[in-house]
């Protein structure tokens, strides 16, 4: 908590200044272009990897990076928290993308390829079968990437199920076929820095440096500017 204070106290006298006019811009609504779903991990830190400021990311974290799917009329089959903000953010917000993102390392993935949570954690194990579809995928059809751990490998076939969840509720069927909703899985190596987006095309998760970086923008948003409509992401 020391350094927690001490960033407060930091940030205040040196970040808040250049931010002051932007602070009581947002103080009237927010208008951000993506919701970015990630892990609770200490280690994955949005605003830092995407250099994003306040306004401009709608972020909702959990252990696993997980999306409950839907039923036929939109409810969720778990957590009603994750639900509640994909309605807000598609229907309130109007954001223009969605973005899951896991990442290497994971102990919610680890947990799943062990079959084996913690002791003592029954909503933790209830939770984590929302990632067992990922692991049976992982078992009969193989990695994206070979070379990586297997609790890795899970975790790129983690984010890739878990944009199929996404796609079992209406509302966000909906806007994709509409063209007005982006879906993309990204997965953050933790060790080295790095960013990779999926690519359909390779079945690969492809690092995301200056070249691909200006494909996805392309891809994304052509040249007089309205969003593609090939959101729907391949299968793995």
């Amino acid at each position: 908590m020391k350094k927690l204070i001490e960033g407060i106290i930091e940030f205040r006298e040196q970040r808040l200044p250049e931010l002051e006019q932007r602070f009581q811009e947002l103080a009237r609504g927010q208008n951000p272009d993506t919701l970015f779903i990630s892990c609770s991990d200490s280690r994955v830190v949005p605003s830092l990897l995407m250099s994003s400021d306040p306004g401009e990311l709608f972020i909702m974290r959990n252990v696993g990076n997980l999306m409950p799917p839907g039923t036929r009329d939109g409810n969720s089959t778990g957590d009603l928290s994750e639900a509640s903000a994909i309605e807000y953010a598609v229907l309130v917000l109007k954001v223009r993308n969605i973005v899951i993102c896991g990442h290497s390392g994971c102990g919610a993935m680890k947990a799943v390829l062990s079959g084996d949570p913690l002791e003592d954690t029954p909503n933790l194990a209830q939770w984590l079968e929302h990632a067992a579809c990922a692991l049976h995928r992982l078992q009969e059809e193989g990695p994206l990437d070979s070379s990586i751990p297997p609790d890795d490998q899970l975790s790129q076939l983690n984010v890739l199920v878990q944009i199929e969840h996404l796609l079992t509720y209406p509302i966000v069927r909906q806007k994709v076929a509409d063209g007005e909703l982006q879906l993309s899985g990204w997965w953050f190596d933790s060790g080295k820095g790095e960013m990779s987006a999926y690519e359909p095309e390779s079945r690969r998760f492809e690092l995301i440096d200056r070249s691909e970086g200006e494909r996805l923008i392309g891809h994304m948003y052509p040249a007089d500017g309205v969003l593609c409509c090939d959101a729907t992401p391949a299968s793995p």
